[in-house]
Order: structure tokens, then C-alpha cells, then sequence
């Protein structure tokens, strides 16, 4: 698994399938993120929330997602109806799932419910679940999901929902702080990630980097993908 994972945020179904052709025709690229904004929990609201704020439609495309015999895709879900979400995604053949600790009122109990209805069975070891948390958001919320998670992803900015905001160096302190009490847990950023900032997000033991516009947007977006892959990493993915 690669060090990048790039990541699109879509305001419609053919803007979702652009991009992701675009991504999966890099050969590095084995893993994308799809950032989805319900326009309630974070603003504003993207593909499939954009008809209906706050509820998904009911035409999620109507097929699977392109490209599965290469690209394993990541739902990160911005959202307030997580659980539907992910049974929607999991339909279109989604496999990783990123939920965000302040969007629950009670995210341990999602999670167990989520990993034991869609993660369990025929799915189990295909299906990963993840938290986000926010820079301003205590820590001490991951605590109670630690036991239920493969994964913890640190926003790197601080409005989140939104691509092409600036990194808050404030995140480095938190995932410092995180790594020293937990070195067995993966780690990720997603959020104002650039080439000058990701040496230092990686020395502190943070495994994946989700990177949206800097790849999106650029001329040459798999050349930006292969600077990000020449850096070297201490903890591994």
C-alpha cells in the first residue's frame, strides 16, 4: 500500500467519475478516498448529499465503483448518518470507512454495531473503520473507540469539508502526543498535506498522508504523487 492516498471531494456523480479515472489511471495509485459532506455536519455539502441536504439520494450512481480490480476505495464519511452511509457505500463497493468523532453521539456503539453488521461474516477482514478527529477535539475521545478501530485520522486543518484549506501546525502536537501513548496505531492526516510538511508528519510515525488538491488540481498529478512517494517513512504503512 502506497504512502499516498489521494483523495477527491465531488459535487456530482460525472465530477466523482472524472476523478477518479483521472487517479486510477496513475499506476501508483492503488488506494483513493472519497470525501463525502453532508452539509449539516460540515459544509458545504458534496455528491450524493448535494439534492438533499442532510440525506442521501437515492441514486447513488446505480452501479459499483470503477476501477475495483485495482483501487480500493476509502469512504470518509462527514456526516451525521454514518451508519446508512456506510451500508450505501459498502453497496458500491467501498471497503474502508472513516468516522468522524464529534459527528456521534455515541461512536463506540456505532462502531461495534457498524463492524458487526457490515464488517463481520463473509466481509470480515475486508472491511476497515477508522476515526477522524478534529484539532480542536480532545483526544481522550479516540480512548473509547481504540479497541474498535484499524486506524486514526488527524485533520489537518481546521475547517474541515472543504479542499485547498491551510495546514494547521497545530495537529503535529496532537499526533505527537497520540503516537507516545499508542505506537501500535496506524495513523493518517488528512487536510492541508503538501511536500513541506510531510517529512515532518512522518518522522512523528503518521503512516498515510491523505492528499486532496495538491494532486487534484495539479498539471502533472502523478508526478506530485511520485515526490510524495520518494519520502521515506521510519514507522511503515
Amino acid at each position: 500500500m502506497g504512502l499516498v492516498v489521494p483523495a477527491v471531494l465531488p459535487s456530482s456523480y460525472k465530477e466523482l467519475e472524472e476523478e477518479l479515472a483521472l487517479l486510477a489511471g496513475i499506476s501508483s495509485v492503488s488506494r483513493i478516498q472519497i470525501d463525502v459532506v453532508d452539509g449539516l455536519f460540515a459544509s458545504p455539502a458534496s455528491w450524493p448529499y448535494t439534492a438533499h441536504v442532510g440525506r442521501l439520494t437515492s441514486n447513488m450512481g446505480g452501479e459499483m465503483l470503477p476501477f475495483l480490480d485495482k483501487i480500493s476505495y476509502e469512504i470518509d464519511l462527514m456526516c451525521l448518518d454514518a451508519e446508512n452511509a456506510v451500508k450505501s457505500w459498502l453497496a458500491l463497493g467501498a471497503s474502508r470507512f472513516t468516522l468522524h468523532v464529534e459527528a456521534s453521539t455515541n461512536l463506540p456503539r456505532l462502531l461495534a454495531y457498524s463492524k458487526k453488521r457490515y464488517g463481520g461474516g463473509f466481509a470480515q477482514g475486508l472491511v476497515s473503520f477508522g476515526c477522524a478527529i478534529n484539532i480542536m477535539t480532545d483526544s481522550a475521545l479516540i480512548e473509547q473507540c481504540i479497541g474498535e478501530i484499524e486506524y486514526v485520522q488527524f485533520m489537518g486543518i481546521a475547517e474541515i469539508g472543504r479542499q485547498g484549506q491551510p495546514f494547521d501546525k497545530r495537529v503535529l502536537e496532537k499526533i505527537k502526543t497520540f503516537r507516545a501513548q499508542h505506537p501500535e496505531v496506524t495513523l493518517q492526516v488528512d487536510g492541508g498535506v503538501s511536500i513541506e510538511n510531510a517529512k515532518e508528519l512522518l518522522n512523528l510515525g503518521v503512516s498515510n498522508l491523505v492528499v486532496g488538491s495538491a494532486i487534484v488540481r495539479a498539471k502533472n498529478p502523478s508526478a506530485v504523487i511520485a515526490k510524495f512517494e520518494s519520502l521515506q517513512t521510519p514507522f511503515g504503512v
